[in-house]
């Protein structure tokens, strides 16, 4: 990389690599469509409220990924206590996830580093 143009773009955040939040934005609709429209996951989303869901999971992958934002939420095990989602769920909602970000070009080394996370936080989610 011998172009400091490409060399700042292989180093930006995830969040600035994302589109910032307009395009975690974008993306998190598309996760949210996504869930709701899985027979595997979606009757967990029957009583949510799809604003806040959206607003949270905005917030969390925006200061997760290197942006500004706080993340005013809950942690992922307090927020996922007495679920007990199993593993099928969890891969569903990976599944979910991946597609929401093909359909917004998101590239490969970002799926890579957005699918190491999620799995990083599997123990905290599944059967909580």
């Amino acid at each position: 990389m011998s172009n400091p143009e490409q060399a700042a773009v292989h180093n930006d955040t995830l969040y600035a690599r994302l589109g910032g939040r307009p395009g975690i934005e974008a993306i998190v609709a598309d996760i949210w469509q996504n869930h709701i429209s899985n027979p595997l996951i979606n009757k967990r989303y029957e009583a949510s409220d799809p604003a806040e869901v959206k607003r949270l999971v905005t917030e969390m992958c925006c200061a997760g990924f290197g942006g500004p934002e706080t993340y005013t939420g809950k942690d992922m095990i307090s927020a996922h206590k007495g679920m007990n989602i199993n593993d099928t769920e969890f891969v569903a909602v990976c599944d979910d996830v991946l597609n929401a970000l093909d359909k917004n070009n998101v590239g490969q080394r970002e799926k890579d580093e957005i699918l190491c996370i999620l799995y990083s936080l599997k123990n905290e989610v599944v059967y909580q």
